[in-house]
């Protein structure tokens, strides 16, 4: 009975693990089931073996049911329909599908299985980047030092001052300052001839987006030679080059100088420079600086060593246009205060800039740019000047500053005034032959109303119509001598060669930009004294100069005189300063016909003047006469 037990207990089992088989592997067996017959001799169906199961339950009942396993092994053929559909797949197709899926980890995983900061930088950096763990791969890496440098590039061309305020920032040391204000100096002044002296250390202003210079000491001197830059003190600086120019004086009239000194000499300190710079304006050739602001400058200019030569024009000395010359965008200037000292014993005086701001300042059209000013005031030998916009009461001050459209369809981009009050006469009668130079006593007072005019094409033809006329110019230039003889323009002659005529009248007839000053002078308290020599003058006017000097000493209180100077914008190409360009004599020319007019019309008032005062006489004597005759008859 015993050995019964056991054979049963051993059927149960066998039929209860194959039950828990066929649940776990339905399509298995679904496909033995169709190709072959399982003959098992357990599980092989037949009725007998109900036979022996019926003494089991009455003889020894198990806690376990026999029956649950038989019922569990039935129920799976009912399924068996449900998984035949894919029973007819490829092997390699159901692959994919039994195989175990592997699990990817989320970026908020990797984080928290990080260890370290830096292993959660790389973590970080990689998520970024590849979006996994992985290590990177030949072609990652290519692309990722392609896009390092694509931005680099981008972020020199785009924004060049906050790279080089960040280059600055890394190495400004206090080893490497001496080096870096050497660098960038040498960079801003290549090829000037200037001395430049740093005393602090370069300093990036993040606030302001600029690069700022500290205690700068700028010098020009003979024997410097190239641009020399320096870090130092701004006084040892001043002292040395005060040294300098103390032997070149004693040494003046010893030996002839080897090098050329007919150039303005000066020693200027800068207490701040902020700069901005700009790549595509150095790609272009248009110098590395994009704005400028200067505040606390003082110093010395000295031109005792200036001296005109013979038969030479003023405006031979034109600046001549580099490849690099600087084209600022943005141009500011605070509390300059310098002394200046002028040749032929002429006596030392001051020039202070209280406040410049300038829209652009160009190198080959600096005197230009300082007539077109936004606004500067400041003082000339103790004599208030400004510089500002006209205000009239017909318009407004934008749109004078920004142009308006006139009655002949023409527009001008500015209309500005510059006004001096009370400025000695030696500053205007020394070194010309004009009417000016007759005065010896006196000040005057000048309005100028300046009309600038439009330069709003900016096309691509015109930008290489302007390059192929300034190389075609420098070719002439360098094939032709130029003949500047024109220093009777006072004369009112023009005595230029034939040659130089045509040329003029040549750019005269491209160029129709004309800049139009409206002068209005008073002379105060003057006196003035026929020259000696008249050889700017012809003969024929030489005879108004007599009695223009007594038109002037009859009425030295307060002498009105108004004239127009009409200018083409080409004769300011190159030009620094009021004498290269040609503009004082051409106003010395218009104020001779104004004074000449004013003459004429005094002489008409005066004859009848006299013919009033010749009547009023005559009517008197015969009311005389007529009482007398009337008196001797009564």
């Amino acid at each position: 009975m015993y050995t019964v037990q056991e054979s049963v207990t051993y059927a149960v089992a066998s039929v209860w693990s194959r039950g828990a088989r066929t649940r776990a592997y339905p399509p298995i067996r679904q496909n033995g089931r169709t190709n072959r017959r399982n003959k098992s001799s357990v599980t092989d169906g037949s009725k007998p073996t109900s036979k022996p199961s019926a003494p089991q339950a009455q003889l020894s009942p198990q806690p376990e049911a026999p029956p649950e396993p038989a019922q569990k092994s039935k129920e799976p053929p009912k399924t068996e329909p449900e998984p035949s559909a894919g029973a007819g797949k490829h092997f390699l197709d159901r692959l994919p599908q039994s195989l175990p899926h592997i699990y990817r980890p989320s970026k908020a995983e990797l984080l928290e299985a990080a260890s370290g900061f830096w292993s959660r930088i790389r973590v970080h950096f990689k998520w970024l980047t590849i979006r996994s763990t992985r290590p990177f791969n030949a072609d990652e890496i290519y692309a990722l030092f392609s896009w390092i440098l694509a931005a680099h590039v981008l972020w020199v061309v785009l924004g060049t001052t906050t790279f080089f305020m960040l280059t600055v920032f890394l190495i400004n040391t206090v080893f490497a300052q001496e080096t870096l204000a050497k660098w960038i100096g040498n960079q801003l002044t290549q090829s000037s001839g200037l001395k430049v002296v740093f005393e602090s250390a370069v300093v990036p202003k993040w606030k302001d987006g600029v690069i700022s210079f500290r205690k700068v000491f700028v010098s020009r001197r003979p024997g410097q030679g190239t641009s020399q830059v320096s870090k130092g003190s701004q006084t040892s600086a001043a002292a040395a080059a005060a040294a300098i120019a103390q032997k070149e004086r004693d040494a003046t009239g010893a030996a002839a100088e080897e090098e050329d000194t007919n150039y303005s000499q000066f020693d200027i300190s800068m207490d701040t420079v902020n700069v901005t710079l700009s790549f595509s304006k150095w790609f272009n050739g248009k110098g590395l600086l994009k704005d400028v602001e200067i505040k606390g400058v003082r110093g010395v200019v000295d031109r005792t060593f200036v001296h005109s030569i013979e038969g030479v024009d003023p405006r031979s000395y034109k600046h001549e246009h580099h490849p690099g010359d600087f084209e600022l965008d943005s141009f500011k200037m605070e509390d300059l205060l310098v002394t200046i000292y002028q040749p032929g014993n002429f006596r030392p005086f001051s020039v202070s800039i209280f406040s410049c701001d300038l829209p652009q300042l160009r190198k080959q059209w600096l005197f230009y740019d300082f007539l077109s000013a936004n606004m500067m005031s400041g003082s000339f030998d103790n004599s208030l000047f400004t510089i500002h916009p006209r205000q009239t009461h017909n318009y407004t001050g934008a749109q004078l500053s920004d142009g308006r459209d006139t009655e002949d369809g023409s527009r001008w981009k500015k209309q500005s005034r510059i006004r001096i009050d009370g400025l000695n006469i030696d500053h205007l009668n020394t070194g010309y032959e004009g009417p000016f130079s007759w005065i010896y006593e006196g000040n005057v007072d000048i309005v100028a109303d300046v009309m600038l005019p439009n330069e709003d094409d900016d096309s691509l033809a015109k930008v290489m119509s302007d390059m192929y006329d300034r190389v075609e110019a420098t070719v002439t230039q360098n094939n032709s001598n130029r003949d500047y003889s024109d220093h009777a323009a006072h004369g009112f002659e023009d005595r230029r060669h034939p040659q130089a005529l045509q040329q003029s009248q040549a750019q005269s007839d491209e160029d129709n930009r004309f800049i139009i000053m409206d002068v209005r002078v008073h002379l105060n308290d003057v006196r003035a004294a026929v020259p000696l020599f008249t050889n700017d003058i012809s003969y024929v006017n030489n005879a108004l100069v007599r009695p223009i000097v007594a038109y002037i000493n009859s009425k030295k209180t307060f002498i009105p005189v108004n004239c127009r100077v009409v200018k083409r914008a080409s004769e300011f190409d190159g030009s620094w300063t009021v004498y290269d360009s040609g503009l004082m004599e051409d106003i010395s020319r218009e104020m001779y016909d104004a004074f000449a007019r004013d003459v004429l019309d005094d002489a008409t008032s005066r004859k009848r003047r006299i013919k009033k005062v010749g009547i009023w006489t005559l009517q008197l004597a015969a009311q005389a006469l007529f009482l007398g005759l009337a008196g001797n008859i009564a």
